[in-house]
């Protein structure tokens, strides 16, 4: 995984997380690497990840099994799409229309560029959900 400047390392990897709960590869109640597993793979701090999955267990997207580890909680995947829907609301799309109306792309072509991206990305057989 390669990290940004512009966003804590711990965020970065929640991100991650929550992206593989949202695609369906890490279902409610699935073991979730435990904090070394996680940070030898992302080659990061085991510090960084634990305060990753602090941060998660206050969203209440996973929950800790004392002496076993890390689930993904009841609800995670709404919990995770309430919150980043939320954020991405107020911080990201802003920004976004800032950039669409600067630029001179019209919701048409934006449309057809994120029709196709989808379709690239998970496929055409992929539903859309609200």
């Amino acid at each position: 995984m390669e990290f940004r400047d512009n966003e804590a390392i711990y965020l970065q990897i929640a991100a991650y997380i929550s992206e593989r709960i949202l695609l369906g590869e890490w279902p409610e109640e699935h073991k979730v690497p435990s904090v070394r597993e996680m940070a030898v793979e992302l080659q990061v701090n085991p510090n960084t990840v634990m305060r990753t999955y602090e941060f998660l267990q206050k969203q209440e997207v996973i929950y800790n099994k004392r002496g076993i580890g890390f689930f993904v909680a009841p609800d995670a995947a709404a919990k995770v799409k309430a919150y980043r829907k939320e954020r991405f609301l107020e911080q990201d799309l802003p920004v976004f229309f800032t950039n669409l109306y600067l630029l001179g792309i019209s919701l048409e072509e934006l449309q057809g560029l994120y029709e196709k991206f989808t379709s690239d990305h998970y496929g055409a057989s992929q539903k859309k959900e609200s």
